[in-house]
């Protein structure tokens, strides 16, 4: 599974600790989710999208 999650920190100007604060987790979490060494759960990976109002999908994408 590949994301987009600093992307999409970058285009707001958001840093991993404060992702991290929106989304009840630790900063090194976030930092194993973006180098794709750590799946987020579903509930996570809601969270995460909630944040950058998007949907599941355009944030993570399932690679076969």
């Amino acid at each position: 599974m590949t994301n987009k999650i600093k992307v999409y920190r970058a285009m707001r100007d958001m840093t991993q600790e404060q992702l991290a604060c929106k989304v009840g987790v630790t900063r090194q979490t976030i930092i194993a989710i973006e180098k794709n060494k750590y799946i987020p759960s579903l509930e996570l990976a809601f969270k995460i999208a909630g944040v950058f109002s998007e949907t599941v999908e355009n944030i993570f994408q399932h690679q076969q």
